[in-house]
């Protein structure tokens, strides 16, 4: 799978309704600086627990 953005390899892909979308590494990490950017990180924490849980040994 190609990368959305560019002709390169897709690193990582992403899934929503039936359409997956591949990006390269460079550009996973532009699209995850935009998010951390903008209100939609906080959205998204929101949604889900982030929080992480402290483990006994």
């Amino acid at each position: 799978m190609q990368c959305h953005y560019c002709d390169r390899e897709a690193a990582y892909a992403a899934e929503r309704g039936g359409v997956t979308v591949g990006l390269c590494e460079s550009h996973f990490r532009d699209r995850v600086e935009e998010l951390a950017e903008s209100e939609g990180l906080e959205a998204l924490r929101e949604q889900v627990d982030v929080t992480q849980a402290d483990r006994e040994s």
